[in-house]
């Protein structure tokens, strides 16, 4: 397998899921501001949409969601604790953070990074995101991860995009529940992994 991702970007909870199964796969760095990848290749020739996580596998067949790939990777390692087994209602609860992360998180934070939102505009999304957070943190108190004691997909996607947090203006340090996820989650070895081969500083 093949991961194409950016250093710090959603890519990094894929990555994170491959390093906890141990499955075998090189990484591919893109450029995201050139469409290109780390050979010089042209990236929208590979994904047309032009973002990532793209990953390849040896068929030449690709999966470029994230949460997609995050189920492929877990399954494919038959990881039922990363991912439950089809027709279990644990398994649901993993996909409909999955889900949540994506559609209420993850594109929470898109215009957050983009210069062509104003001042105003951005303090809303930062008001929503932090509304969406505290529920957040209510739903980890007493217990380690998103859906229990378990670490599952979930927990990685949702690790990755808290991340972002910071760098936007978005003040979690007083959701106590999240601030734990985020040093418990830091610790994982497939975390400082993955941060050490995006060439990232480790997370703390």
């Amino acid at each position: 397998m093949k991961l194409f991702y950016s250093p710090g970007a959603c890519s990094q909870a894929p990555h994170i899921i491959l390093r906890e199964t141990g499955t075998p796969f090189t990484l591919v760095k893109v450029d995201l501001g050139q469409h290109k990848t780390q050979e010089g290749g042209n990236y929208y020739a590979l994904n047309p949409k032009g973002q990532v996580p793209l990953l390849a596998l040896d068929d030449g067949s690709t999966l470029s969601e994230g949460p997609v790939i995050a189920q492929y990777i877990a399954e494919q390692a038959g990881r039922q604790d990363l991912l439950p087994p089809v027709g279990s209602f644990a398994r649901y609860k993993v996909l409909e953070w999955q889900n949540y992360i994506t559609s209420e998180l993850h594109k929470s934070f898109s215009p957050l990074f983009d210069p062509r939102y104003d001042a105003a505009t951005k303090a809303l999304f930062i008001e929503q995101l932090g509304k969406k957070f505290t529920w957040v943190d209510s739903r980890l108190q007493g217990q380690a991860y998103l859906t229990g004691d378990t670490f599952t997909v979930a927990d990685a996607y949702l690790f990755v995009i808290t991340g972002w947090a910071p760098r936007v203006g978005v003040d979690l340090s007083g959701l106590a529940n999240v601030q734990a996820f985020l040093a418990r989650m830091a610790q994982r070895d497939s975390v400082k992994a993955a941060w050490e081969a995006e060439g990232l500083a480790k997370a703390a």
